[in-house]
Formats: structure tokens, C-alpha cells, sequence
């Protein structure tokens, strides 16, 4: 059914998403050099203006009806322009697959009409105090009269700051799991911005405070656990490690771009310029195939998701064997990719001299964004829990860490 007749498609004609790829990268660059602090409220703009968010949803609906491939490609060419954006964008991204697969439980909700008009959702649900993986919250959700009154912290509530609607989890009073989402600048709503990680600096990946926050009947929304056919977290563990993928490609290319302007060379090297030393292409090599490694792994589990999500729309229902199959494959993008990636950041300062440890470069960037990632689920738990599905034909757990 069309949503809306009114309604065009997303503009994303390869030039105008080429352009719109450039802008961002344009003023990622700007920000690092001159403006450090400021947020990429441009990037934001840009999405919302050719509402990116909404590449999944079907033509016939408003959409651009990308296929699972297609939306992780973009993801990794916007993290290559700036990695802050597709992170910002993780939960929203996830929000709307939710939409689209479940879409009997949302039909009388306004949520997709308004990720078609540009709309964001970000989310706040962990929370410092309780343990990765159970859904256990300090934060309550308690009627107060026809309505409810939400009050609690959040923390790694990345992309909220920037957000239109928040997805917010809660224990209601006699301590069940409940959700709502709300707007992000409803009274009683805090963005503190207090993340001061290493990397992904701009994401807000800090705290969310709820300060007897109103919410009405039709704000509650359905558990992403009780919704079916979402038993684990593929999709946004994979957004993930697009957004390496998109790093990976800057570092090489700005390896390439560190040995193609340097004039000054070493007496015991191969060459008088760096640009035609076969060690130092070696390097830019190297780092070339490692970005092309982790986008293919990248791209070949988003067409596991894409098998699992042909099998919902065709039968109705989801296939657990291919449900478990996408989250296996993205589990091992991230055993796979972490150690290579991490160390091609390093390696990319052999291409160059000591000129390359500069902090004006800003080519630490790259370690420090990788390794702010790949710490969101320790690799060494994801790894034993691979070898567990290998060797003894176990099942992977059943949290959206997965």
C-alpha cells in the first residue's frame, strides 16, 4: 500500500548522492582543520534534505527501495566522507528495518510517514549501571493519570542528540520491559553531550537524561524483542562495521595521497621521490587491499540479511535458519576485520616520514575511530561465540549484540 501519492522518492540519482557525498566529505575536512568542536550539523541537513534515512523503504511507498547491498554501500561511502554520519544514523537505520519487516504492528502509527518526510530516530537504551545484553533498567515508566511519566539516565545513546524521535526502553511498575518513543525535545529531555571518547567524537554518544518526561498512550511502541523475526542485531552490528569499511577507504586513499606529495626521501631508500619507491607502494597497496577485504565482507553478510528479509516477504513469516545465518555472518565481519584494520592505521604511517606524525594531518583519526568501533562488543566474547556455532553447532545468543 502507498503511503502517500504526494510523497516523491528520495533524489538519490547517482550524481546528486555523488554531490551530496562530496559536501559532507567537503565539510568533514573543514571542521577538522578549523572548527574541531563543531558538530556535523551540514551532514545532518544534507540527510535530511534528501532524506537518506529513508533509502529501504519500497518505491511503491515513497522510498528508494534500496536492497540490503545497496544501503550498506551507501554506508560505506558516507563513513568514508565523514564516519561520524553513518554512526549518528545506526539507530535510525535500525528503526526503520524494524518498520518495514513488522509492519502489521506499526500500521496505525505515524513512524514511517514521517521517516518518508526526512524525520530521524535515534534511541537511548543503555545504561551504566546494568549489564550488556540483559534488559534490565534503572530507568521507570509509571502512569500518571491517562498518561505516564518516564524518568532515568541513559548513556550510548548515540545519534539522540541529533534525532527528531527517541526510542527509549524502561521497566514499567511492576518491573516488565516497555518502550516508547517520544520527541527528542519534548520538557524533561537532556542531551548532555558528555562523550569524550577517542574516536567517533561527534556521534553524541553520550547521555540522555529523562526528567518526569510525559508520554501518552500512543507513544508506546512495540519491544524490538517481542516484535518476531528479530531475535539478534545483524543490521546495526553491521552498520557498524560498514562504517570501518568507509574508513578503511580514506585511510588508503589518504595514504596515497601522503606518498604522491611528498618531495623529501631518504639516501638508503629505493627512489629520490617516495611515489615511485616500491616499499612505500607496497605499503599503499597493502592498505588498498585491506579496505577492499573488509567492504566484501562487509557487502557478502548484508546479502545473508537480504536472503532472510526475500524469505519474510515472501512467506510471511521469518526463517530462523537464515535469521541465524545473517547474524553469524556479521559476527564473523567482526572477528575478521578488527585486527587488519587496526592495523593498517598503523601501517599507514610507514608511507610516510616523520612529517606524517603531524597532529595538523589528523591521520591518527583513523586508529582512534577504528578503535572506538570495534570496542562497542569485545571481539574476544563475539570470537568464542563463533567458535562455539563451528564446533559444536551451537546457537549464537539470542541479544540484539548480535
Amino acid at each position: 500500500m502507498t503511503l502517500s501519492t504526494t510523497i516523491s522518492p528520495p533524489a538519490l540519482d547517482s550524481d546528486e548522492l555523488a554531490g551530496v557525498l562530496a559536501a559532507i566529505a567537503a565539510d568533514a575536512r573543514r571542521r577538522r582543520t578549523q572548527a574541531p568542536h563543531e558538530r556535523p550539523g551540514l551532514a545532518l541537513e544534507l540527510v535530511r534534505r534528501h532524506r537518506l534515512g529513508a533509502v529501504r523503504v519500497p518505491s511503491a511507498d515513497g522510498g528508494a527501495g534500496y536492497t540490503k547491498r545497496e544501503s550498506f554501500s551507501l554506508f560505506i561511502r558516507l563513513a568514508e566522507a565523514d564516519p561520524d554520519v553513518p554512526h549518528i544514523l545506526r539507530l535510525h537505520y535500525g528503526f526503520v528495518e524494524e518498520l518495514l519487516r513488522h509492519h502489521d504492528r506499526y500500521a496505525d502509527r505515524p513512524w514511517l510517514a514521517q521517516v518518508l518526510d526526512g524525520k530521524l530516530f535515534g534511541g537511548a537504551a543503555a545504561e551504566l549501571n546494568n549489564r550488556a545484553g540483559v534488559y534490565t533498567y534503572d530507568t521507570t515508566l509509571v502512569a500518571d493519570g491517562d498518561a505516564y511519566r518516564l524518568n532515568g539516565r541513559k548513556f550510548y545513546s548515540t545519534g539522540s542528540l541529533y534525532s527528531d524521535y527517541l526510542r527509549v526502553t524502561a521497566n514499567d511498575a511492576d518491573g516488565g520491559q516497555v518502550s516508547v518513543l517520544i520527541p527528542a525535545d519534548r520538557d524533561g529531555v537532556e542531551h548532555a553531550d558528555d562523550w569524550d571518547g577517542i574516536g567517533q567524537r561527534h556521534t553524541g554518544s553520550g547521555t540522555t537524561i529523562l526528567d518526569n518526561v510525559v508520554v501518552y498512550p500512543a507513544e508506546l511502541a512495540p519491544l524490538p524483542a517481542a516484535a518476531g523475526g528479530l531475535r539478534r542485531g545483524a543490521h546495526a552490528q553491521l552498520l557498524l562495521h560498514a562504517v570501518a569499511a568507509g574508513i578503511l577507504r580514506e585511510l588508503a586513499a589518504d595514504a596515497a595521497e601522503l606518498v604522491r606529495g611528498r618531495t623529501r626521501s631518504y639516501s638508503w631508500g629505493n627512489h629520490d621521490e617516495s611515489r615511485h619507491d616500491p616499499q612505500i607502494l607496497q605499503i599503499v597497496g597493502e592498505l588498498a587491499a585491506t579496505a577492499y577485504v573488509v567492504e566484501a565482507a562487509v557487502l557478502a553478510a548484508a546479502d545473508a540479511q537480504e536472503r532472510a528479509d526475500a524469505h519474510q516477504r515472501r512467506h510471511g513469516e521469518p526463517s530462523d535458519a537464515l535469521e541465524h545465518e545473517a547474524s553469524l555472518q556479521a559476527s564473523k565481519v567482526k572477528v575478521g576485520v578488527e585486527e587488519i584494520a587496526l592495523r593498517a592505521a598503523g601501517a599507514l604511517f610507514g608511507a610516510g616520514g616523520a612529517s606524517a606524525a603531524l597532529a595538523s594531518h589528523h591521520l591518527d583519526r583513523h586508529w582512534r575511530n577504528l578503535r572506538t568501533l570495534f570496542n562497542h562488543n569485545p571481539t574476544v566474547f563475539k570470537a568464542r561465540a563463533v567458535g562455539d556455532v563451528v564446533v559444536n553447532g551451537a546457537q549464537l545468543p539470542s541479544v540484539g549484540y548480535f
